[in-house]
């Protein structure tokens, strides 16, 4: 009995050495945080493993990252970022191949955007998109040509222009003059829609075609779409509360930022597929891998974290809490019937458009706030304040193809062939 006592009393003390150190992107806000450090506590209990969570924005953790692989002082172990931002890390050398290393009982979805040069960078931890939220009153506004399956399976005849029609009607039959609304407030999303969505939908590229005459098409189309978007817009963030207020009809952001209001009101709301432009449906994947950095300790416990995190009971915890949705097959029949199943189906839908264009976050690092500003900026002077939009373009034009080159970064083009 007392060798036993003795040998439970080591292992107590090996164990209450593991620790990993697990850096993250994803997850900040203080309730997503909250609910991440829940799940890590269950981890503990179960394995004894601890994990200390320590949240960065995406330059912040390129710093950190950068800091300990050059000083050889390596604490960060395991680290959680957007693909761009990992493909990033392993071009300067900082993460581990992990093409060994095997999860079993998992079919990893998107597993191909895993690989740099040859190596498997990171394993696929979480996906999202953002999409359109149709409150069912709207239907009753259809513009002639244009049915309710048209919208919900993103068939051709679903386009910017019946976008157009559409909310252009709502406004001249009912009392909503603003039907349309997007998430445009500093803390919203806005900019995510002008360079993954409607930019490649007009002229094929996000960046690539910025001051094309395609560009300056797109540019006169969204002056038009402005006469119905909502002006409280500017001072959205999220969709879900103006939804649920009956404040707009119609409106787009990340899955995330309006699973509330499916929740609240499943049988209220649809979520659909983008429209698609002349070139396509542009539409962006957000895709979140965790990879482990060179000479990190704790490596045997760092896969055993990340066999947890992608289990498809913590995946569909990650999806009911965050909006998060999972990247291993086996989740998806695990997914509840109700609000999940409406926002899972409009994601699939999405995804299942013959005429997609996928694009994802470019890999800028710390120039990343200095991209997104630039539709932020060429939206307020073309739409808002009128400047001349082929001299805006130019300007900015230039600006980021000078971006791309200082940081080495290839000018993003959507992938027609993902699906």
């Amino acid at each position: 009995m007392k060798k036993l006592l003795v040998a439970l009393l080591l292992v107590a003390v090996v164990m209450s050495f593991a620790k990993v150190y697990f850096g993250s992107t994803q997850m900040t806000p203080a309730e997503e945080r909250a609910f991440l450090k829940s799940k890590l506590a269950e981890f503990t209990k179960k394995t004894g493993i601890d994990v200390e969570l320590l949240n960065f924005d995406y330059a912040a953790l390129l710093t950190r990252v950068e800091s300990e692989q050059k000083t050889g002082k390596v604490k960060l172990g395991l680290v959680a970022d957007l693909q761009g931002g990992l493909y990033l890390l392993a071009s300067k050398g900082y993460l581990q191949d992990l093409s060994d290393v095997k999860i079993p009982g998992r079919t990893f979805l998107l597993e191909k955007y895993a690989y740099a040069n040859g190596k498997k960078i990171f394993i696929p931890w979480l996906q999202a998109t953002y999409v359109m939220v149709v409150n069912k009153d709207a239907f009753k506004y259809l513009p002639k040509g244009l049915t309710k399956d048209d919208v919900i399976y993103g068939t051709e005849k679903w386009t910017y222009d019946a976008l157009l029609a559409w909310v252009s009607n709502i406004a001249k039959k009912s009392d909503m003059m603003y039907p349309l609304g997007f998430p445009m407030a500093p803390g919203g999303l806005w900019h995510r829609f002008l360079h993954g969505y409607i930019y490649p939908s007009f002229t094929g590229a996000q960046a690539l075609k910025f001051d094309s005459v395609r560009a300056l098409e797109m540019w006169e189309y969204l002056k038009k779409l402005m006469s119905y978007v909502h002006p409280a817009s500017s001072t959205w963030d999220k969709m879900d509360e103006p939804l649920l207020r009956g404040e707009v009809l119609i409106a787009w952001d990340h899955t995330a930022r309006i699973k509330n209001a499916i929740a609240t009101m499943p049988d209220k709301f649809v979520v659909v597929p983008v429209p698609r432009g002349p070139m396509g449906r542009g539409y962006i994947i957000v895709l979140v891998g965790l990879a482990v950095t060179n000479n990190a300790p704790e490596k045997d416990n760092i896969v055993k974290l990340i066999d947890y995190l992608t289990s498809p009971d913590v995946q569909v915890a990650i999806l009911q809490k965050v909006g998060f949705f999972p990247v291993v097959k086996e989740a998806s029949g695990k997914i509840p019937e109700g609000a999940l199943k409406i926002l899972a189906q409009g994601v699939i839908n999405q995804a299942a458009t013959k005429d997609g264009l996928v694009s994802f976050i470019p890999n800028l690092g710390p120039k990343g706030g200095e991209f997104t500003n630039t539709y932020r900026e060429a939206f307020r002077r073309i739409v808002v304040e009128g400047e001349d939009p082929v001299k805006v373009l130019k300007e900015l034009g230039e600006k980021l193809r000078k971006m791309f080159k200082e940081t080495g970064s290839q000018l993003p083009e959507p992938d027609a062939s993902m699906y």
